[in-house]
């Protein structure tokens, strides 16, 4: 059965980048005859690559707030201090062309160029290990994406905090297509907005149960709306500073903020910690240490001080990972119960 099949997705490597966008071409599929929404086209100058930089924001292949469509596309929904927006995100020859829809539609387009990684500085990281500069060579179109929105991205990290990534996913995707709102524009089908912080507020106990969220990650997300917009002004702080104002609220932990300003602020020295998998990896890839802990993780990691989460990001897109000794967490599904 060896190579017949392709490994399941897991937090890892979406955090990796692993996001399959197709090949834009001629005989995609034809998209729906709607009112055109707003548009911008902007010329990068450096290699643009969709899937790698906007993969870790999906949350599984049924994230309704994410979709690659067969015409080469990335569609996300965003709810932006205007309010909710779909875009529609292509490139082709080198131009990157953006369309978006809905209210926080001139906001998307405004973020998109950060979006797609035109803040960060990839030429600050020198590669320390070898492992690390193939895996820098392999993939020049790596960037680190800056969403500018903290919710959208603190949300699904706390869901994500202790479970397993079919559970997280599954959370994600039933309270957003439940309680967000249908996508603007021509997006594609089920595809939604996530809800608002009060809408969020309002979900009854028995809605998180269903969803299988405990109540210790369903109280730390109604802890965090309660004070939405003092986490949204974290998006002007530095990460390390951003950071320590999530940890503020009870249930947000340096994992937690530090998978959230990764996205949020594309912090490239925000490695994360307390992960299952991710000390192992590290240490596997750098020095053969499969039971590396955090600490080891982050010594192997000091040569990269500064750009240690973009060293984590190529370490896990090398494919050098520990092969598994256990089976897998059994999911669980509270539900049920």
């Amino acid at each position: 059965m060896a190579g017949r099949f392709a490994p399941r997705p897991t937090r890892t490597t979406v955090r990796g980048g692993h996001v399959a966008v197709p090949a834009d071409a001629s005989g995609g599929v034809p998209r729906q005859a709607v009112a055109p929404g707003r548009t911008r086209t902007w010329t990068p100058p450096w290699p643009v690559d969709l899937g790698l930089v906007l993969g870790p924001l999906r949350r599984g292949p049924g994230d309704p707030t994410f979709r690659a469509t067969p015409d080469g596309a990335v569609w996300r929904t965003s709810r932006t201090p205007a309010g909710a927006g779909t875009l529609r995100v292509s490139a082709r020859g080198g131009v990157v062309r953006g369309e978006a829809w809905g209210p926080g539609s001139e906001w998307l387009l405004e973020q998109l160029p950060e979006m797609l990684g035109s803040a960060d500085d990839p030429d600050a990281f020198e590669p320390r290990h070898r492992l690390v500069a193939i895996a820098r060579h392999r993939r020049p179109g790596l960037r680190l994406m800056r969403t500018g929105l903290v919710l959208e991205s603190l949300i699904p990290s706390v869901l994500e905090q202790k479970v397993t990534t079919d559970e997280a996913y599954r959370a994600w995707r039933l309270l957003v297509r439940k309680f967000g709102e249908p996508a603007p524009g021509p997006a594609p089908e089920r595809m939604s907005v996530m809800p608002a912080p009060r809408t969020w507020a309002l979900i009854p106990s028995w809605e998180w149960h269903r969803a299988g969220v405990d109540n210790k990650r369903a109280s730390t997300i109604l802890r965090a709306v309660r004070v939405a917009g003092r986490l949204e002004e974290a998006v002007g702080m530095e990460p390390g500073a951003a950071q320590a104002r999530l940890e503020l609220v009870s249930g947000i932990g340096p994992w937690t903020s530090a998978e959230t300003v990764q996205r949020s602020h594309g912090a490239a020295d925000s490695v994360t910690v307390g992960d299952l998998h991710l000390p192992g990896i590290v240490g596997y890839a750098l020095a053969g240490d499969r039971d590396a802990d955090d600490s080891v993780m982050l010594s192997l990691l000091e040569p990269y001080a500064g750009q240690r989460h973009r060293a984590a990001r190529l370490i896990l897109l090398s494919g050098r990972t520990p092969a598994r000794r256990v089976p897998r967490m059994p999911r669980g599904d509270i539900g049920r119960l």
